[in-house]
């Protein structure tokens, strides 16, 4: 069905919504679950994200939740999309990602943004404000730099384990954010995948403004965004509908909730504000059968010359969300892995693998 090019690799960053009437709990087990399934599917890499305070999302702590995800697996790649620099200081996520690397070896990826708090609040909580994000590359030139050796913000303080590892970095952004990737000679993940001019804009001003660096020779463009996938397009728009409506709710009331099921919302009373806005998250996300989701996809590749894409897609139903990345793998053409077996976890309700370590490549980032 695909006829993508072989390099083109396809990934999953899963947010670890929360769904109505379930705790976090839930939530972050369901996400080391799904990375055991994605894993067995083919897809490149897992990544996990980072929210402090948002009531609808689990994930606030990135490298804890990596470093669950790496242990319940042996194949996949494993990251964060990602740690926002802003909210940490640049050592402490360096030796972060040291112990996962030590752990992990080869495995880890180092996926950082340059966003702040969720809001007002969250951002004093951490210590920081808005105009911290201002200082994204010099942060991240002094991150890079604990793993080198060569920073030179604090002399004779050395990244245990960090200082000597390679870690593949990533830079999650557009605009300056993107501007900061290619001054850096970094690989860029760049979304959404429906505003599709600003899309081309961003890559191709980072690829314009490009720098070889030791981590990268040449410019790298993943491209992220929704993707559904169901056995028509009515069933497939459905399950954009809960997020949909959570950002929606996000943008009137303030306050990012967990999904709920389609049927509910759709018998909500939306003012005409709320339904202005779900409208609107309903729009341009790539969905349909596989036929029309493989389509688009190679459209989207095609135009933006993109390596990889990186799927970011939440809704109620987790087994509809299993079944569609199955789907996504049969249209793009994955290649199923086959995985050892272990013992039952006691403490996450996955099985994980034996230490085995994944298959090197020259280009394994």
């Amino acid at each position: 069905m695909s006829s993508f090019p072989g390099d083109v690799r396809f990934s999953v960053l899963d947010r670890s919504r929360t769904r109505e009437g379930e705790d976090a709990s839930r939530a972050l087990r369901e996400t080391v679950r799904l990375a055991r399934e994605v894993e067995a599917l083919g897809y490149h890499r897992f990544w996990v994200s980072e929210h402090h305070g948002v009531p609808g999302v689990a994930g606030s702590a990135p490298t804890v939740l990596a470093a669950a995800v790496a242990a319940a697996t042996s194949a996949v790649r494993v990251g964060t999309g990602g740690v926002m620099l802003p909210n940490h200081r640049p050592l402490v996520v360096a030796e972060q990602f040291g112990v996962l690397e030590s752990l992990f070896p080869g495995r880890i990826d180092m996926g950082v943004g340059r966003s702040v708090g969720f809001t007002d609040g969250v951002r004093r909580a951490l210590g920081r404000d808005k105009d911290d994000a201002g200082r994204f590359g010099e942060q991240l030139a002094e991150l890079l730099g604990w793993f080198t050796g060569g920073q030179t913000a604090h002399p004779g303080v050395h990244a245990r384990p960090a200082e000597g590892l390679r870690i593949p970095p990533f830079v999650l952004a557009t605009g300056e954010g993107a501007a900061v990737a290619a001054a850096a000679g970094l690989p860029l993940v760049v979304g959404d995948l429906r505003g599709r001019d600003r899309l081309l804009a961003a890559v191709d001003a980072y690829r314009t403004n490009f720098r070889p660096s030791r981590w990268a020779a040449e410019p790298y463009v993943a491209v992220a965004g929704t993707v559904a996938v169901a056995a028509t397009e009515e069933e497939a728009r459905r399950l954009l509908v809960p997020e949909a409506w959570a950002m929606a709710y996000s943008r009137t009331r303030g306050v990012f909730p967990p999904l709920d099921a389609p049927e509910r919302i759709e018998a909500l009373a939306m003012t005409e504000k709320q339904r202005g806005f779900y409208e609107a998250g309903l729009r341009g996300h790539v969905h349909g059968t596989e036929e029309q989701v493989a389509e688009a996809l190679e459209r989207a590749v095609e135009q933006t010359g993109a390596r990889e894409v990186l799927v970011t897609t939440s809704t109620y139903d987790r087994e509809a969300l299993s079944a569609s990345y199955r789907r996504l793998a049969r249209a793009v053409g994955l290649r199923p892995r086959t995985l050892p077996e272990g013992p039952a976890d006691r403490t996450l309700p996955v099985r994980p693998v034996g230490p085995t370590r994944p298959e090197q490549t020259p280009d394994n980032g």
